[in-house]
């Protein structure tokens, strides 16, 4: 009766409310390991799927992507249950795979995240482009323009020296009188030629002016690209003025014996507007958020895969409680080892091979406890304790110290 009230007052006091309220929080933390797990593999999927369906059929894409992300899972799975000494082997396949299953979720999850994070750098990526293909086209015309404007100038030049030259009698031309001056004949048919270039000069000087009120009207246009209001049509005006801007121009410079510029080709407003197509080229321009953030993902998924190791499959029944601590138990040679877990010896010892000792019972609960998850093989000769082992040999050794507690508090019941 007292060691049952000192039980009772122990398990109710402070200190056991503390324990049982934090092995209550452990194993939820546990619990719901598993459904977090399950939630970053869909999120990594979804976006390991969205690259891949660019590149290949889309259900072969969901069938790899689900290969994908089970590989990571099993693989972290067993990374946590195998040690570098125990199966050299299985431990570089393993990691391997999982190498291999984490770069493939990486790279094709980065198009997704890229094309979220650089959405608005491509875009000003590309109204840049179209700016810079305008103005150098614009800056040909300019050339152009200046050569033609210049050579009619000086050939307008040319024609007020030969007026002035046949006023004053001093033309090359004059032959049959070097004296001859005044507005003669001579004169005026130098004259009515200037009058005509002038006259051609200032149409060809309007023109241009009309010209230039365009290349205005483009340039504003241009400026307006990217900010509030119909874009479209913004666009569509910009494209329309510059093809104006080139039929007038040509004609112009075709009619002064010059040839306007090659205007380029620019994008459609759909290809200027459309959503970024992943490819392998936007590994050029390297994001190094997107790849945080494709990296994060499989990297927390790794990590929870990792920790729910340490919950086994299922529980041990009673009867299976029972043989593991009585086998384990016939155990001779433990340790803590580096892991701070607590580390056996599985093979016979010496004087056991000279007995010619049968330990078949307990290498048969050491398979069991490593298929179940609760023993995690270091090497060829010695096993490690998984922490889900620890609270059943506790109970168990529980039970035994209790047990031999009442025997030695009531020595005549246990006579009997």
């Amino acid at each position: 009766m007292a060691n049952g009230r000192l039980h009772k007052n122990h398990t109710g006091s402070l200190g056991g409310l503390i324990n049982r309220i934090q092995t209550l929080f452990v194993s939820l933390l546990r619990i719901w390991s598993i459904p977090i797990v399950l939630m970053l593999s869909v999120a990594s999927g979804f976006t390991t799927y969205y690259g891949m369906s660019h590149f290949i059929t889309p259900w072969i894409a969901l069938i790899i992507t689900t290969a994908i992300q089970s590989i990571i899972v099993i693989c972290s799975l067993e990374i946590a249950n195998i040690h570098w000494k125990a199966n050299r082997t299985r431990y570089l396949s393993v990691w391997i795979s999982l190498f291999i299953a984490i770069a493939a979720s990486i790279s094709f999850s980065y198009f997704q995240f890229y094309e979220i994070s650089e959405h608005e750098t491509i875009q000003i990526s590309r109204l840049n482009q179209l700016r810079g293909e305008i103005n150098g086209y614009l800056d040909k015309l300019l050339v152009v323009k200046t050569k033609v404007l210049s050579q009619q100038r000086e050939q307008l030049e040319q024609a007020s020296k030969d007026v002035s030259a046949a006023y004053f009698g001093t033309h090359p031309q004059i032959t049959f009188s070097k004296n001859l001056v005044g507005e003669g004949p001579f004169w005026k048919h130098y004259n009515d030629l200037y009058q005509t270039k002038k006259q051609q000069v200032s149409e060809l000087e309007k023109a241009f002016a009309e010209i230039d009120g365009q290349i205005r009207q483009v340039e504003e246009g241009i400026s307006h690209l990217g900010g509030e209001g119909d874009e479209s049509t913004t666009y569509q005006a910009v494209i329309n003025g510059l093809n104006e801007v080139q039929l007038r121009f040509n004609h112009l410079a075709a009619g002064m014996g010059q040839t306007g510029p090659q205007m380029p080709i620019f994008m459609t407003y759909a290809q200027f507007k459309e959503n970024i197509k992943p490819s392998f080229l936007m590994w050029e321009g390297f994001s190094l958020f997107a790849f945080a953030c494709a990296a994060m993902v499989d990297f927390f998924t790794v990590l929870l895969s990792y920790r729910l190791e340490f919950t086994a499959p299922g529980p041990l029944t009673e009867r299976e409680e029972d043989l593991v601590f009585e086998c384990l138990k016939q155990f001779t040679e433990f340790r803590i080892n580096g892991n701070d877990e607590l580390e056996m010896v599985i093979e016979k010892t010496e004087l056991e091979r000279a007995r010619r000792y049968s330990d078949w019972s307990r290498m048969f609960v050491v398979g069991f406890l490593l298929s179940r998850g609760f023993l995690r093989k270091v090497d060829a000769r010695t096993v490690e304790f998984a922490p889900n082992l620890y609270p059943l040999i506790a109970e168990r050794m529980g039970d035994k110290i209790q047990a031999l507690k009442a025997a030695n508090d009531n020595p005549s019941g246990a006579g009997l």
